[in-house]
């Protein structure tokens, strides 16, 4: 059976016991399911976040997520797979991503699903924009992303 991840991006929230019931229902050749759930924190090397605005290019980001998501869908045996990005302002403690992969062991499931995070953290087409009391400033890339997502680079 040829598998298809279901990609969302979206300004509204979601619910993730939903979105896990959703890609299992039915199903009994699923051994694992492994979920990341991104979350807005409220603050950032102790300084309050009143908010993120995380912008992204339409179609491009979908796109993209979807390259990515085939690319995992060649490299581990996995029976579903569900990726959902947020856009727009979120507050702390709202959710910002979702992963959930799905897969007869849970070795693949978990390789898979950190596969997809450490991509959507560092080249995802997104961009994103914290607001606190002293104002908005652009959120810059950070050396051990790169260097996680390095690891999955075929040589």
């Amino acid at each position: 059976m040829s598998v298809t991840a279901t990609i969302h991006i979206q300004e509204g929230d979601f619910d993730v016991a939903q979105e896990i019931a959703a890609l299992t229902r039915g199903r009994t050749d699923i051994g694992a399911v492994v979920t990341f759930s991104g979350i807005c924190r409220g603050s950032e090397n102790g300084a309050p976040i009143a908010a993120l605005m995380l912008e992204h290019y339409p179609g491009m980001a979908e796109a993209e997520i979807g390259r990515h998501a085939d690319e995992a869908l060649s490299r581990w045996p996995l029976q579903a797979l569900t990726i959902i990005h947020r856009f727009g302002r979120i507050a702390p403690g709202e959710n910002i991503v979702l992963v959930v992969t799905a897969s007869a062991h849970r070795q693949a499931a978990f390789e898979a699903a950190e596969f997809l995070m450490d991509y959507l953290k560092t080249s995802a087409p997104f961009w994103k924009r914290e607001e606190s009391e002293k104002g908005a400033s652009w959120v810059e890339a950070r050396d051990h992303d790169d260097a996680a997502a390095a690891r999955w680079t075929k040589s």
